[in-house]
């Protein structure tokens, strides 16, 4: 089974104009720039032949790529592609302890405590449990070839580890922006990244 997954981070909201943490638990829209910038990607991948679009149960991934959903391509919403949770933090101002806070959170993954989650939140060892389920539903379609797959910045980082089998020690290895694109085939028995943190769509933004 050879397949091709197109997988890009959501479109800007107000939350990350300010820089603030949205989480699991905001469901936000896409903003003014957010909606330029999903245009600018359908307008640069529109002719690909995409069998399937997934999405995660929050919004602003559905608004980033709903026109592709228009042109009548089978979509489906999967949880286990959501954000990672940020519990207590999400939506809370950028202030000197919540960086601190986050800071120490940064340390204790980077470190291997990758149980470490902040109160109400989500660890990375328990959001890649959920990203293993949804990646397992995505590759049981072998009939799907070419797969459009809109997610979320730290999600992101942790699933691109997932399918090159990098530890979760090493995500943010994957700098990303808002609606960037990482594209990776699957050959059949490995995924390699072909198109790393490709924002050339962007460039008239």
């Amino acid at each position: 089974m050879i397949k091709t997954l197109y997988i890009v981070r959501h479109g800007q909201t107000d939350l990350n104009k300010q820089g603030i943490v949205q989480g699991r638990g905001r469901d936000t829209d896409l903003n003014e720039e957010g909606q330029k910038q999903a245009d600018l990607f359908y307008n640069a991948y529109k002719s690909v032949p995409f069998d399937k679009v997934y999405i995660s149960a929050l919004k602003r991934t559905q608004q980033s790529v709903q026109q592709f959903i228009d042109l009548g391509i089978p979509y489906e919403k999967l949880s286990g592609l959501d954000e990672l949770a940020w519990g207590i933090y999400e939506g809370q101002p950028n202030t000197p302890e919540t960086k601190a806070a986050f800071l120490k959170l940064m340390r204790d993954w980077v470190a291997g405590r990758l149980d470490s989650k902040f109160e109400n939140g989500e660890s990375p060892n328990e959001v890649r449990l959920r990203q293993l389920e949804a990646l397992q539903i995505i590759m049981s379609h072998t009939e799907e070839e070419n797969v459009l797959i809109c997610m979320h910045g730290r999600a992101m980082r942790l699933f691109l580890c997932l399918l090159t089998g990098k530890p979760l020690t090493e995500m943010d290895n994957f700098p990303h922006q808002n609606l960037v694109l990482y594209k990776v085939t699957f050959d059949g028995e490995k995924f390699d990244i072909t198109s790393f943190n490709n924002s050339e769509h962007l460039k008239s933004v």
